[in-house]
């Protein structure tokens, strides 16, 4: 159409009507196609399953019997676990190929079935159980929820990445070398290490049985809890013990993570909860290079054992040797004759594997033992290490190698510590960095699963608040001076209050007060902007925790009198009024609604 018909034609209801209608449809193909490039970026699931059924739970008991302990709870299982008329696929097409129906179904399985949890389905794994990325270039890599664009972490991927996205309650997956701590950490989840043997596992396909374990995704510590209970046959009483909080300073120092935020949060909740004495810090890698000696043996000839980092280098080069050798033993045969096809992110690792000689296995051995008897001297049965789980935030899927040795080389010496001596750890999300999640992890002495399990259960929801608190702040803020977290919470609720803002100086004192429950500023700052949006009663109960906790607060006093006077309670504002002039005679404030009130009273 012409510019000059159009201007002729342009009071024409029937030629807006066309065009709004051309528009709507330009509008509406648009978003359809970034729905589809959408969809196509992020599959279906998240990709994290290769195989979905279901196994119901045991019938539940008749009353009077309480519920089992995982009535209504969903679960999934990494590709690694037998279930009965299912191939298990150990993540690898040719593996599954080669290979019959399980006969039975994995033990741990069917313990978490006889507790009423609902099993959905099998996720991707790293084949083999042979990696730390989560990548398998057979199923898919599972989208890391939190970052789409990177790793999600393995071995156990795809069931972490099911629990991150809030597709089953909690999941299950192997931890060798790292397979459901690393993987944990980069999808902001809950993920738990039991102490090596604690679990059955029967049922279950190896990669390395010294180091294998059978590890638990959750959201919910409440969830991991009961989950960790039933796999390890947990007695559900033990005696309450003060815990001991050790830092590993020089573990902090090899992470990209910032060590101040991490180690205030710690010291913080340490502070406010019963039971737990001030953390210590200290040096691992200097205290495992006095107590494991044989770690001589797997120093690099150009170097020696003088420093920690190299003492955690040779650790983990004890780890990887353990691990190439019990692999080799349990899948030299399969791999030889079949010759499967494997993924770039594994392939030059299992190779190694197989073709690896093995002169002093005892060594190997050696070494965990040692570890193990050095860990126990450390943390007794109160004590708790606290480290970084990762040394770096996830890197982006299909990474060069160079960048994946590195990620490799970094992550190992962090993992190493609770693989080689065998000990519990759980990592816990402590929000993000650069806009990756965090996790730091808590690790116990071998044995005590219950220990650590209680004391995550504990200490949670005041790390959540703690880290929330904490992540809000500005990154210049030096976490090494008095000011803490709650006391930065009521300075913002003060400018609000200055600024007339009286619902956000209601939040900033109301996210202090989680923090900080013992503190009576906190309740009468509230109580005040309580009083300027009409909430009296609020008010009012804000002034009577503030009194219950300091009976010396006179603005508590005034502004709990001013509430009940607002509310015509005149002769319990009087008495409040009263109260403040005896603990300040020379209050102008009290004097005056004193005087007021006893004519009103009269």
């Amino acid at each position: 159409m012409s510019l000059s018909k159009l201007k002729m034609n342009v009071s024409n209801p029937k030629i807006w009507i066309v065009i709004g209608v051309s528009v709507a449809g330009i509008l509406i193909v648009t978003a359809e196609r970034r729905r589809r490039r959408l969809k196509g970026a992020v599959k279906e699931d998240y990709g994290a399953f290769v195989e979905r059924f279901e196994l119901l739970p045991f019938p539940q008991p008749p009353p009077p019997a309480a519920k089992l302990s995982l009535f209504g709870l969903s679960f999934a299982i990494n590709d690694s676990f037998d279930v009965k008329e299912y191939v298990t696929g150990f993540g690898n097409p040719d593996w599954k190929k080669m290979h019959e129906e399980a006969g039975k179904t994995a033990v741990v399985v069917t313990a978490l079935l006889k507790n009423g949890a609902t099993c959905v389905g099998k996720t991707v794994m790293d084949e083999l159980s042979f990696g730390i990325t989560g990548e398998n270039s057979h199923y898919g890599t599972p989208t890391n929820p939190a970052m789409p664009s990177y790793i999600p972490g393995g071995s156990s991927s795809g069931s972490a990445v099911a629990v991150a996205a809030e597709l089953v309650d909690f999941a299950i997956g192997t931890d060798t070398i790292g397979g459901v701590r690393i993987p944990a950490s980069f999808c902001g989840v809950l993920g738990f290490r039991p102490s090596h043997g604690g679990v059955f596992t029967l049922g279950i396909l190896p990669n390395a049985q010294s180091l294998d374990t059978v590890g638990i995704f959750a959201r919910d510590p409440s969830v991991l809890h009961r989950v960790a209970h039933v796999i390890l046959r947990l007695n559900p009483v033990e005696p309450r013990k003060t815990r001991r909080i050790i830092v590993a300073d020089d573990l902090f120092q090899l992470s990209k993570v910032p060590q101040q935020k991490t180690v205030y949060i710690v010291s913080k909740v340490t502070e406010k909860l019963s039971g737990y004495q001030a953390p210590k810090h200290m040096n691992i890698g200097q205290y495992i290079l006095s107590n494991v000696p044989s770690l001589k043996y797997f120093c690099e000839q150009t170097s020696n054992l003088q420093n920690g980092t190299n003492t955690l280098k040779a650790l983990t080069s004890a780890m990887l040797l353990l691990q190439r050798c019990e692999f080799k033993t349990n899948h030299e045969e399969w791999i030889n004759t079949v010759k499967p096809r494997l993924g770039s992110t594994v392939s030059d690792s299992i190779h190694a594997a197989i073709k690896a000689t093995h002169e002093n296995k005892k060594a190997y051995y050696q070494v965990r033992t040692e570890m193990r008897a050095a860990l126990r001297s450390l943390l007794k049965d109160d004590g708790i290490l606290v480290v970084p789980t990762v040394a770096d935030t996830p890197i982006k899927l299909k990474s060069k190698k160079a960048m994946l040795s590195e990620f490799h080389d970094r992550a190992f010496p962090l993992i190493s510590i609770a693989t080689m001596s065998g000990c519990c750890q759980v990592t816990v999300p402590f929000g993000k960095h650069e806009d990756c999640p965090v996790g730091v992890s808590f690790i116990a002495f071998h044995g005590s699963d219950k220990f650590l399990l209680d004391t995550i259960l504990d200490m949670y929801q005041s790390l959540q608040a703690q880290v929330s608190a904490v992540t809000s702040l500005p990154a210049s803020l030096d976490l090494n001076g008095n000011m803490d977290a709650s006391e930065l919470l009521k300075t913002k609720g003060n400018a609000a209050f200055k600024g007339r803002q009286w619902n956000n100086a209601v939040s900033y004192y109301t996210e202090a007060i989680k923090l900080d429950e013992s503190n009576a500023t906190f309740y009468c700052n509230r109580a005040a902007a309580y009083l300027e949006l009409g909430c009296f009663q609020q008010a009012e109960e804000d002034c009577n925790k503030a009194l219950s906790l300091d009976k010396k607060n006179v603005k508590a006093y005034l502004r709990r009198g001013t509430a009940r006077e607002s509310v015509l309670y005149y002769k319990e504002a009087l008495q409040d009024f009263k109260h403040a002039l005896v603990l300040e005679p020379q209050n102008k404030t009290a004097k005056v609604a004193e005087k007021r009130l006893q004519k009103l009273v009269s």
